[in-house]
């Protein structure tokens, strides 16, 4: 792994996972229709996080255009997780946080 990428790759992939459990937890909980974006969110996050990391691994020339994608997605996933009191939203907003925060110094 390129060293310059592993703080970030980290990241991404513990994002992925958190948005994964995230939403593989919605589909359980009662309001499905409350979950809706919540979960339409983490799916789209999880992917994107890990193709960024992805590229990153393989030193694209796309990879800072793309964590500079992944940092928006991961702020709007962040941002819809967060309002949710479930633990799973709370624990996913954190890392999805974290990691538009290293995907923007990334893509900087």
């Amino acid at each position: 792994m390129i060293e310059q990428y592993r703080h970030c790759i980290e990241a991404c992939y513990f994002c992925a996972a958190a948005c994964d459990n995230c939403a593989a937890s919605c589909l359980k909980e009662e309001n499905l229709e409350m979950m809706r974006d919540c979960i339409r969110l983490d799916t789209q996050c999880a992917s994107l996080c890990r193709l960024s990391a992805q590229f990153m691994a393989l030193d694209s020339d796309a990879a800072k255009a793309l964590c500079a994608i992944c940092a928006d997605i991961c702020q709007q996933c962040g941002e819809e997780c967060g309002k949710h009191q479930h633990d799973h939203c709370q624990q996913c907003s954190k890392a999805c946080l974290h990691c538009a925060e290293a995907c923007r110094k990334m893509a900087a």
